[in-house]
């Protein structure tokens, strides 16, 4: 069964998978945007199988971390980082919000993208490497990270810019999806972690999905006070904010 122009044209932007040529206009986009958690799940599965792996090939938690976040890059291209980079250094510019903006269109990265950077993947590794249940929490990191995108996408957020992804996608989701991807994840991650201990019958990757959420929201609330809007880099920040809340989170179980 083809998948539907959306949904690969949701591949095609948030992954390195092969989704072949996409005509897409403002809707299609939207619709796309709509999809990107259930890619972000697809993507934190390849990486929770491959932390799975080689914990079972003799590679210890740290290492397995490593590879699993590594590969997690390599799937996105890095989009996400480097919008995370681009967005540091746009604010650590301090400069008004069109330079700020021409700051992070720059193909180069500053010192503060740098410590950004550093922070943010030492975070990611150290917490998959002592989280509990680290495979869950890959893939619960990875679905949240992207439907943070969601919410982002929603009315009454506007766009940085004329022209980019923020304009292609600023406004295109309606609330009710974002609400119903929220609910539907809230769900998957206890019902995953119930089977998982029943006895324990942990709520910390359920509880990780609406604090990630609500971290970038914070967040998105201030970029768009501070550049105008939302910009592909914003949204990469916003992903990889949620994704790394989600995996800290875990590390409290």
């Amino acid at each position: 069964m083809p998948l539907s122009p959306s949904l690969r044209l949701s591949f095609g932007l948030l992954s390195v998978l092969p989704v072949g040529h996409v005509e897409a206009d403002r809707p299609v986009f939207g619709a796309a945007m709509a999809w990107a958690p259930l890619v972000g799940a697809v993507l934190g599965g390849c990486q929770a199988l491959a932390f799975l792996l080689l914990e079972l090939a003799g590679a210890d938690a740290l290492l397995a971390a490593v590879l699993a976040v590594g590969l997690g890059a390599v799937l996105t291209r890095a989009l996400h980082l480097d919008g995370l980079a681009d967005v540091a250094d746009g604010l650590g510019s301090g400069r008004p919000a069109a330079e700020a903006l021409a700051v992070m269109k720059r193909s180069d990265i500053g010192p503060f993208g740098v410590v950004a950077l550093v922070f943010t993947l030492l975070a990611q590794v150290a917490a998959a490497a002592s989280a509990p249940d680290p495979v869950l929490a890959l893939v619960v990191a990875g679905a949240t990270g992207r439907l943070a995108l969601v919410w982002a996408c929603s009315p009454g957020v506007p766009a940085a810019r004329p022209d980019g992804l923020g304009a292609l996608v600023a406004g295109t989701v309606p609330v009710r999806v974002a609400a119903l991807w929220t609910a539907a994840l809230v769900l998957a991650a206890a019902g995953a972690a119930w089977w998982i201990h029943p006895a324990a019958g942990s709520l910390l990757p359920a509880a990780a999905v609406p604090l990630a959420l609500g971290a970038a929201a914070l967040l998105r609330r201030h970029l768009v006070r501070r550049f105008g809007g939302i910009t592909g880099d914003v949204l990469g920040a916003l992903a990889e904010l949620a994704g790394t809340v989600v995996l800290i989170t875990a590390t409290l179980g």
